[in-house]
């Protein structure tokens, strides 16, 4: 997965990308797949601005992948 084509490589982008594998490689261990797992700054269309922070968006997800995350986080919960 890579950033959005808009989002320039700061450190912050760098963050979000070691976060969202992070995640990524948590929820496949899981069983669980979010493929639209992206990475989002606040000023997409601003290719020259550095990113204060970036954002890692999850997309959608069916029913039974809801239910899913929600088993696994109620799981993780219960210890």
């Amino acid at each position: 997965m890579t950033p959005t084509p808009h989002a320039p490589h700061t450190p912050k982008v760098q963050e979000a990308l070691e976060a969202r594998d992070a995640l990524a490689a948590a929820l496949s261990r899981a069983g669980i797949q979010l493929p639209a797992m992206d990475i989002r700054t606040p000023w997409a269309d601003d290719r020259k601005a550095e990113a204060q922070y970036a954002l890692i968006h999850l997309g959608v997800c069916s029913a039974p992948v809801a239910l899913m995350l929600a088993d696994v986080i109620a799981k993780g919960i219960a210890g």
